[in-house]
Order: C-alpha cells, then sequence, then structure tokens
C-alpha cells in the first residue's frame, strides 16, 4: 500500500489519574512471593516497566476516547461535523453493541453522514483503523477520519492477581504475567487530504504493508469462560510469551521485509521508530531482529505499561510533543497484535 496525500493532521490523548507503580502489585502478591520464595522485582526486571496508570473504578471508555478526540480537533482546528469517518479501534468496549464508536461519534458532534463504527483485531485495531482512513482519504471519498481508542487494564489485573494467589503455582504466574503489564489511556489520531484552512502537511504516511500468522492464534488470549455457576462468566486471560515473541519477531522480520521493498527504505534510513509497547525484552528482540538501532527507538512502556491498542499511537504522540521526531525525519510505526498480525507504517514526519 502506498499513499500520496494522507497525513497525520494532529494527536490527542488521555493519561488516566491512577498511578500504579510495579512495586504496588508486588506487594498485593506478596502472600505468592512467599510461597514461591520469588525475591521481589520479579516483574520489573522481566518486563522494564516501573508503573503504569490505572482510570478510576467505573470509568467510561468513551469519555476517555471523548476527550482524546476532542484534543485532536481543536489542535487541528476542525469540527467532529466534517469528518468523513470516526472509528473506535479498542480492545475493550462499553457493549457488545452498539459500537463504542456512535458513543464518541456523538459526543463530538459527527455529521449524521459519516461512517461510524468499531474495529477489533487485538493491539492492532487503532492502527488498522488508520489504514481504514487512510484508503477512504487516498480514494477520494472523505477529507478527514478520526481514530479514537480507550483502553483499561484495572479490572484484568484485579482478576489476574486474585487467581494467581488462589492457584499459587509458578506455571500460573508466568503465563499471567504478560497481564501485569497492562495499562490504560486514550487516544485520537485525526488523518486528511492536507486540505484544510489549517493543515500542515506534516507527517505524510507513505506507505504500510500488513502480514499474518493466523496458526498461531491460541497463543494470547482475552476473554469470557463460565464460572461454577453456569449463568456467570468472568474474564480470563493466557499468554504464552515465550512463544509470542518467537513467532511474533519472525512475523515481525517477515513484515519488515515487505515494508523495506514497498517503501525502497533500509534500516540505516530510519531516524525513527515507534513499536508497540509490550516491555524490554520484546522491544530489544524484534529491533535487533530488523537490523534498527535501539536508540532510534521512542519507549514509554516503562511509564505506561502496555496500553493495547492505544500503545503505539499514543507513543507516537508523546514522541510528536516532546520534539523527538524532527521534520523530514522518517519514522517507522511498527504494529503487533495477537493473532498473530502485524502491520508496519513508513511515515515522514
Amino acid at each position: 500500500m502506498k499513499y500520496s496525500k494522507v497525513y497525520i493532521e494532529s494527536f490527542g490523548y488521555e493519561l488516566p489519574p491512577v498511578v500504579v507503580t510495579t512495586e504496588e502489585l508486588e506487594e498485593r502478591l506478596k502472600p505468592l512471593y512467599d510461597k514461591l520464595h520469588l525475591p521481589p522485582g520479579q516483574i520489573e526486571a522481566m518486563t522494564g516497566i516501573v508503573e503504569r496508570r490505572w482510570w478510576e473504578p467505573n470509568f467510561r471508555l468513551s469519555a476517555g476516547a471523548i476527550a482524546a478526540a476532542q484534543q485532536a480537533l481543536d489542535t487541528a482546528g476542525i469540527s467532529g461535523a466534517e469528518l468523513g469517518a470516526l472509528i473506535y479501534g479498542g480492545v475493550n468496549r462499553e457493549h457488545l453493541e452498539p459500537a463504542t464508536a456512535c458513543a464518541v461519534a456523538d459526543g463530538i458532534g459527527v455529521s449524521p453522514d459519516a461512517a461510524v463504527y468499531d474495529i477489533c483485531n487485538a493491539c492492532l485495531g487503532a492502527v488498522n483503523a488508520m489504514l481504514d482512513i487512510a484508503n477512504r482519504i487516498e480514494l477520494g471519498q472523505i477529507r478527514a477520519g478520526l481514530v479514537v481508542s480507550c483502553e483499561t487494564a484495572r479490572e484484568i489485573n484485579d482478576i489476574m492477581i486474585e487467581q494467581m494467589l488462589e492457584n499459587g503455582s509458578v506455571e500460573f504466574f508466568t503465563r499471567g504475567l504478560a497481564t501485569l503489564t497492562g495499562g490504560s489511556a486514550a487516544v485520537a489520531v485525526l488523518l486528511t487530504d492536507g486540505s484544510f484552512p489549517k493543515s500542515a502537511k506534516r507527517r505524510r504516511i507513505l506507505g504500510g504493508v500488513n502480514c499474518t500468522a493466523p496458526e498461531h492464534n491460541e497463543l494470547c488470549l482475552w476473554g469470557f469462560a463460565p464460572t461454577h455457576k453456569t449463568t456467570l462468566f468472568r474474564q480470563f486471560t493466557s499468554t504464552d510469551s515465550s512463544a509470542v515473541l518467537k513467532h511474533g519477531v519472525a512475523l515481525g522480520v517477515r513484515t519488515w521485509r515487505r515494508l523495506t521493498e514497498e517503501l525502497g527504505w533500509s534500516a540505516d534510513m530510519v531516524d525513527r521508530t515507534i513499536c508497540h509497547q509490550v516491555g524490554s525484552a520484546h522491544q530489544q528482540t524484534i529491533l535487533n531482529s530488523l537490523g534498527i538501532d535501539p536508540e532510534k527507538d521512542f519507549p514509554t512502556f516503562p511509564f505506561l505499561g502496555n496500553t493495547g491498542t492505544v500503545a503505539l499511537p499514543v507513543t507516537a504522540a508523546i514522541a510528536d510533543e516532546r520534539g523527538e521526531l524532527e521534520p523530514g525525519a522518517k519514522a517507522a510505526l511498527l504494529g503487533i497484535g495477537s493473532g498473530l498480525n502485524c502491520v508496519m507504517l513508513g511515515c515522514e514526519w
């Protein structure tokens, strides 16, 4: 996929008010650590995550997405009524139906002629939504579209800690560790064709590719399972971290090869990378495998954790805000999600 007139016009994001340190999570797991003779510091040592953020209990996902969306629109001087599409890309949604995008569209005053819907594809949902809107813009169907997402990790972390204490085995702790990296945040990415009065025509999306390895669809699961009471369901997660890393890296290498061929790039031509934020081991392994200097990467996982679909776009937003992406810089956005699926985008900032 190549694009000639698609721009990242602006970003918006919201960070939750509740800061939860890794040390606090381990303090809650102290009975398990004592039983298994585990020294404190296991989670930070294995992931590099010092803290993450959670919303207050019962926080509405659409509220976070609306706040981020309004920021992006205000920055660009564009109203909700001028959007041709609004897509919500989060794993977490308010209801099975209607689409959470509907509540966000109502909150920002989207035109009744706009396309409004959700895309769900594990941690890739927001990046897939960016591609969907980019295609609409490139085809001339719309002038502007907004991607929004809001993820929450409080509830599943509470459930996982409870289950770890109940189970008490090192095997269950290991398989549940990935859940404890989860953080919460909201993000919005406004894409346009550059035709609006205040458009700076910066941050152009040059192209992208997607690859998949669906034979690995059971390596990372998050869903609902029945309890002993047949009318009740409880959230569960299960991640084979080592297998996800192994097969995810192989998929990433294949996707990167296709992206560089598509854009005529090489690793040394890339000025900055923005990766999906999982943890230190994944970051180092994937960048080394792609032949990219880790110093070129901008990470947020140490203080935000893994915020799912929000992770890649909010990291790009923070990097942009801090001046880490200079005008003209070549930036590679590297996304991966359970399934396994991988999307990589090349941008000129």
